[in-house]
């Protein structure tokens, strides 16, 4: 057995900084001590720092209880201050004769409580931690984006109904332990690489089980190996019949999700974070954020310009690393930014001038990006924006997408339809822009559309304002009782179950043969990013492009 040490520190970002840790037991387990990282601020000196509330929070359980001095020592063994990105790690002590499957099960479902709002937790166990976990943990692991196993006993025979999560084993006998892993999460074995042998889940791959077959490595190479291999594939949250950051209790919603955390040396990205006086005499600075793929091409304008806008207040990466956007352009080879649109301190708001003075900077900055295809992407707030501004200035964007969001009634607001509507009503008939709309129905920040609520609803102005521009047939009277997904029976549709056990419905208008607008209905989902929305908006996107000369919208099948 290894000898076990923790402790509870910051997971620090890239500048090294060496704090003293403050350690604080959980208000209703005062067993478990924690601590939470500050917030790294937003610092575009420091390029490996992330969107911090995605990134991972550990919880460990040790083999024996621990005192703070060896908790210290565990810690840097195992490595995890050496990470750069904010995070925070616990630590879950048993009681004085060891782990208790009742007494420490309840006290965890009692710890998922109080956390409430639960993004990217992995679990670490270690020797009799590790066979707590195994046996008890794991089958009811909804809340848990990754296990790592080190010399812990296998746990019982799969139960039904236990959770499938990704796990990394290793230690006596990994292989045994493994086996309730691999059968919950229906998986098999797809690889070796190096020491370790790999299972995976055919219809989701990021449900996967690693066991090490190494022996004799330290903590630190064990933990180097499971981030590696397992921590650093996914997070996991629940945005099912609510929004995730409103906080739930343990197993309210079901299962988790799981969605692959953004990677971007795995999948092949560059990020240039861009800070961008504006004019040299002014103090004015734009800020965005720039992903390129390798192996984009290099020819003049030849590569598809995605820009994303985030929600109110969001850290400018949060489309970036929860949409789904930067994977889908490493396998499309197209070009992404995501804009500071809001302004922050030390940077200004952008509005819908700015953001056309950065598309005109940024075709001017690569000569490869093709001014025909620029589409822009936004969420909450972010697609308010996209959905006006694909109005306001339709001669740039050949498509626009909204994510959980549209535009509200009236105008005493930055994001009301009024003038939006104005414009699309003098340009009706003569402009085209395809249109993307994306709501889940449990939307309780911008209120799905209801048989008595869709008049003035923000998602129904979007959708109308569309259908005016575009010169289409406009629905005045929905009918949400007959259709609760559009209020339009004669819609095209598409009804697609997804391998996260969402379903979600599509419908789609077309002028003549031509799909302008499409409409997606995420059932049961809160307000957030819908991973696989970014390839349905995509999938829509890439037949439309923008003749340069006449403006005019141009479909291609």
């Amino acid at each position: 057995m290894r000898k076990t040490f923790f402790t509870l520190v910051a997971l620090i970002c890239a500048v090294a900084l060496q704090a003293q840790v403050n350690f604080t037991p959980m208000r209703n387990n005062a067993r478990v001590l924690s601590y939470r990282a500050p917030q790294v601020p937003l610092d575009t000196t420091n390029l490996d720092a992330r969107f911090s509330s995605f990134t991972p929070s550990y919880l460990i359980f040790p083999n024996q209880a621990l005192n703070e001095a060896q908790a210290a020592a565990l810690v840097k063994e195992l490595g995890i201050d050496k990470q750069s990105f904010a995070a925070g790690v616990s630590i879950f002590n048993p009681g004085a004769k060891g782990y208790d499957a009742k007494v420490d099960v309840d006290a965890y479902k009692a710890l998922i409580d109080e956390m409430r709002v639960i993004s990217n937790l992995k679990v670490i166990g270690i020797g009799n931690g590790a066979t707590f976990v195994n046996q008890n943990i794991a089958p009811i692991a909804g809340e848990i984006a990754g296990i790592v196993s080190i010399d812990g006993k296998a746990g019982k025979v799969l139960k039904t109904g236990s959770v499938p999560v990704p796990a990394f084993i290793v230690g006596k006998g990994a292989a045994n332990v493994a086996k309730p892993y691999i059968a919950a999460n229906q998986a098999t074995r797809t690889g070796k690489d190096a020491h370790m042998q790999i299972y995976t889940n055919a219809a989701e791959p990021l449900l996967r089980v690693v066991i090490s077959e190494a022996n004799g490595q330290t903590l630190a190479e064990i933990f180097n190996d499971a981030w590696k291999e397992l921590l650093s594939k996914n997070y996991r949250f629940n945005n099912k019949y609510h929004t995730f950051y409103e906080g739930q209790k343990f197993g309210e919603n079901g299962p988790y999700e799981l969605e692959p955390w953004m990677n971007l040396e795995e999948w092949g990205v560059k990020r240039n974070c861009v800070v961008q006086p504006i004019q040299s005499y002014l103090p004015t600075k734009y800020l965005w954020f720039e992903y390129i793929p390798d192996g984009m091409s290099v020819r003049p304008k030849s590569v598809p310009l995605v820009l994303l806008l985030h929600g109110n207040g969001n850290d400018p990466r949060t489309q970036a690393e929860t949409s789904g956007w930067i994977e889908l352009a490493a396998k499309e080879k197209f070009f992404v930014a995501e804009l500071e649109w809001q302004g922050k301190p030390g940077f200004d708001a952008m509005g819908h001038d700015g953001i056309e003075t950065t598309v005109e900077m940024l075709l001017r900055k690569y000569p490869q990006l093709d001014p025909s295809r620029v589409y822009t992407e936004g969420l909450s707030a972010g697609s308010m924006t996209s959905s006006a501004i694909g109005v306001k200035k339709s001669h740039i964007f050949a498509a626009v997408g909204a994510m959980s969001g549209g535009l509200f009634a009236g105008s005493a607001n930055p994001f009301g339809s009024d003038g939006v509507m104005s414009e699309a009503i003098q340009k009706s008939g003569a402009v085209e822009v395809a249109y993307v709309s994306v709501s889940g129905t449990d939307d309780m920040v911008i209120r799905y559309p209801r048989p008595d609520t869709w008049k003035g609803n923000g998602i129904t102005n979007a959708w109308k304002v569309y259908e005016i521009m575009n010169g289409m047939n406009v629905v005045e009277e929905y009918d949400f009782a007959a259709d609760p997904a559009f209020g339009q029976p004669n819609i095209e549709r598409q009804v697609i179950e997804t391998n996260k056990g969402i379903t979600v419905q599509v419908g789609t208008l077309r002028k003549g043969n031509v799909p302008l607008l499409k409409l997606v209905a995420v059932m049961n989902y809160g307000h957030w990013n819908f991973y696989p929305a970014a390839q349905m908006m995509w999938d829509h996107f890439k037949h439309f492009s923008r003749d340069l000369q006449t403006k005019k919208l141009i479909y291609t099948p």
